[in-house]
């Protein structure tokens, strides 16, 4: 585990799947999302996002998301 210091953490999470539709954010199999990870910073979930966007660019329905953690579990600071 890696110590962030006296800086705030800002924790995104980076995960994907193939979408029902083109139309709306609905997956097709729920237990097939691809939880790709957890990072510190969105500079970090950012490359992590475009690298398993890249690799499914093939797959119209395949769709890769950067959730901001931070904002969910601190709302009213985030």
């Amino acid at each position: 585990m890696t110590e962030t210091g006296d800086s705030k953490q800002l924790l995104h999470l980076v995960f994907g799947g193939e979408l029902t539709t083109l139309k709306e954010v609905k997956f097709r199999d729920l237990e097939k999302l691809d939880i790709v990870g957890i990072y510190p910073d969105y500079a970090s979930a950012l490359v992590a996002w475009k690298s398993k966007a890249q690799q499914t660019v093939d797959n119209a329905h395949m769709r890769y998301f950067i959730v901001h953690m931070h904002k969910l579990l601190d709302p009213e600071n985030g």
